[in-house]
């Protein structure tokens, strides 16, 4: 391999996508982006037509390649939303929508499946991939079907020109069994079609090359490998550098998702708890309702920072607030009719924010015990990634609540994670200084 190989991660969210190039020594050697419109709501649904994520990709990647000589790219990984799904032909054009990871409207699916599905499978609730493919099932006409595709398998598609593969985090949620290492046979008795699964590869393991249309649309070498990603929290876990048990990384997004390094997977499905593999370990762990989302509900990005900079963090501010847009929690309680609690609110919107920051400092807390009592282990180390790590008042308060030691995190976006995967699918295993 040569020292100059460079290795791409690009990461796909819901409004936009970003790129990363690194060399072999982990260094970024350039990095992208572009906005895409947000899905869009329909009652309980969300939606996103695919083809805004392909225009996204290609244009995110056409300005990396102004940075890096396209031809020295060896791999590429691809990470993106968990449980985002959509039905292509075999072509890989889409037939339908893609539903998004929170689309929440195949609650009939649901409870049918609540009587068949593995009591320990990732593919309970509505917003799964599996109850999103049997609503897709029941609501799209399917003649034509020949491939169920994720976010990021869709974009692996479009890279390689096979729509048959996917990686096995992101299949989780679709029912496949991360113990056992196939899709299992009481998928058959909801009705869904075997030969519309796809191939699940193992995180850092070649999927195969890109197309010779790509290859040549992008100037790439031919041979440049596809590496199988996963899902976007998972990558930006990875990009953190948080590879040993007990190594915990929370991310402050639009919700809070607690993750854990452990020797051992923890299934419970009640708190939506699920395990992942990551190379010889497992990563444990879970989301809350609670987030960016609500902060963002009552203060702009502006607010955010100037209200922040006056907390006083030593000084806490006595609210018992547990901050939800709207009724229901799973994680680290399993109530779906928990109500919000962000009242009474102070005149001081320094001492509200104050309070909801408090409040979701908590449910983290919280959140650790629930892993540790269920089997995995209690951090010995957290990393932060996601918008609200870089929030420093925030992050004393965290740290007053856990006590526990906080290490700064390698990288937080989830596109270095996915170069890291392309990087170890070349050179196998990582090691982290």
């Amino acid at each position: 391999m040569s020292s100059k190989a460079l290795f791409v991660g690009v990461d796909l969210g819901t409004s936009g996508c970003r790129a990363i190039a690194i060399d072999a020594e982990r260094q970024i050697q350039g990095e992208a982006r572009c906005e895409m419109p947000e899905p869009i709501q329909k009652g309980d649904g969300f939606e996103q037509e695919p083809h805004l994520w392909w225009q996204a990709v290609g244009q995110t990647l056409s300005q990396l390649f102004q940075q890096i000589p396209a031809q020295q790219v060896a791999a590429m990984a691809i990470d993106g939303t968990s449980g985002t799904l959509l039905l292509c032909d075999a072509q890989g054009n889409p037939i339908g929508p893609a539903l998004m990871y929170n689309d929440a409207r195949a609650n009939a699916e649901a409870e049918r499946m609540e009587r068949i599905v593995s009591e320990q499978s990732a593919a309970h609730g509505p917003t799964s991939g599996l109850a999103k493919l049997l609503w897709l099932q029941r609501c799209l006409p399917t003649e034509n079907v020949r491939h169920v595709c994720h976010q990021a398998d869709w974009i692996v598609g479009q890279l390689s020109d096979r729509f048959d593969r996917s990686d096995i985090n992101n299949s989780l949620k679709l029912g496949y069994d991360p113990i056992k290492r196939q899709w299992p046979d009481w998928m058959g008795h909801l009705g869904v079609l075997r030969e519309w699964l796809p191939k699940v590869y193992l995180p850092g393991h070649s999927m195969g090359t890109i197309s010779n249309t790509i290859a040549a649309r992008f100037e790439l070498n031919p041979n440049t490998q596809i590496i199988a990603g996963t899902t976007d929290s998972t990558a930006a876990f990875i990009a953190t550098g948080a590879d040993q048990i007990g190594e915990a990384v929370t991310s402050l997004g639009s919700t809070m998702v607690m993750k854990v390094v452990s020797a051992w997977p923890v299934f419970a499905p009640q708190f939506g708890i699920y395990s992942q593999p990551l190379g010889n370990y497992w990563l444990v762990g879970g989301s809350s309702n609670s987030g960016g989302r609500v902060l963002r509900h009552y203060f702009d990005d502006q607010q955010l920072a100037t209200l922040s900079a006056q907390i006083k963090p030593e000084i806490p501010t006595g609210l018992d607030y547990y901050p939800l847009l709207s009724p229901g929690e799973r994680f680290p309680l399993c109530d779906p009719k928990l109500a919000p609690r962000v009242g009474p609110r102070p005149t001081d919107d320094v001492q509200f924010l104050q309070g909801l920051l408090e409040g979701m400092s908590q449910i983290e807390h919280q959140a650790y015990q629930r892993l540790a009592e269920l089997g995995a282990p209690y951090p010995i180390t957290i990393r932060s990634a996601g918008g609200g790590a870089n929030n420093r008042q925030w992050q004393t308060i965290r740290q007053q609540q856990l006590k526990i030691e906080f290490c700064e995190a390698r990288q937080q976006e989830a596109a270095y994670g996915s170069a890291l995967l392309a990087l170890k699918g070349i050179v196998g295993e990582l090691k982290h200084d």
